[in-house]
């Protein structure tokens, strides 16, 4: 069984501060993946993170995902780059120190993009590491793109290209939130289910990040997730809280714990 865990930017760090990792949720984190892995025999994960306060602001700063063009704005694209290898490797070390085989897979060495929307992978490497037995570590990075230079892609759209080679059986979205909210100002009521129709009937509801995210927040990532089961509707996708202390394990082990999308 293939699983993508991704752990949020605003998850692993202190979103709003930048470069401040939250050390200590990462390695909790870490601990309940190791468990899982030791407790489901057939369990391969695929890991994906954020950036979180790393990346986020210079990319805001330099407008990188819309285009790299003059000698300022690649040296935006080579900051962004830095501090998004810089919360990279802490992610690394923690899996490391737990004993993990950990392998990393940066997505600006395995991906040329055209327009953004438009970009082809190479996985082959990444799928060695899983015959391998390996656990493969992709996130949100920086990339070359043939016709605006450079730009970003988000963790999700790297899953997205991932699911056309992997067989993924369940996506698990470690956030802050518990899920998708039903009422913004009352953070502890979620959707337990999500569907299109219900996400566009709710509009401007599911928004974007308070914190800087050039990547597009919550709705963004709801939509990419919808069109990933649109393609491959026996995925097994939810988004959680990795707050609280367990969702992570539990939902890994099949258990819902937060927002379950659906088709219908």
């Amino acid at each position: 069984m293939i699983t993508f865990i991704k752990l949020g930017g605003s998850l692993i760090t202190e979103k709003d501060k930048a470069f401040t990792a939250r050390k200590e949720m990462i390695s909790c984190l870490v601990a309940e993946i190791k468990q899982a892995l030791q407790e489901i025999p057939d369990l391969q994960i695929v890991l994906g993170h954020g950036s979180g306060s790393f990346g986020h602001a210079a990319a805001k700063q330099y407008d990188t995902h819309l285009g790299v063009h003059t000698p300022h704005e690649w040296q935006g694209f080579v900051k962004v780059r830095r501090q998004a290898d810089a919360l990279h490797r802490l992610v690394m070390d923690e899996l490391w120190d737990a004993g993990l085989t950990a392998i990393s897979f940066p997505p600006s060495a395995l991906v040329v993009a055209s327009d953004h929307h438009s970009f082809k992978m190479e996985t082959n490497p990444l799928q060695q590491a899983l015959e391998h037995h390996l656990m493969p570590v992709v996130f949100g990075d920086v990339v070359f793109d043939q016709r605006i230079g450079g730009t970003i892609l988000s963790t999700e759209e790297i899953l997205s290209s991932l699911c056309n080679v992997i067989p993924f059986e369940q996506i698990i979205i470690a956030g802050v939130e518990q899920g998708v909210w039903k009422d913004a100002r009352n953070p502890q009521q979620i959707y337990t289910e999500m569907t299109p129709h219900l996400l566009a009937k709710l509009g401007d509801d599911v928004s974007g990040s308070r914190a800087p995210d050039v990547t597009g927040g919550m709705r963004s990532k709801v939509e990419i997730l919808f069109s990933i089961l649109a393609s491959h509707p026996r995925i097994n996708i939810q988004i959680i809280s990795g707050m609280i202390e367990g969702n992570l394990l539990r939902a890994m082990h099949g258990e819902q714990v937060g927002t379950h999308l659906k088709q219908a």
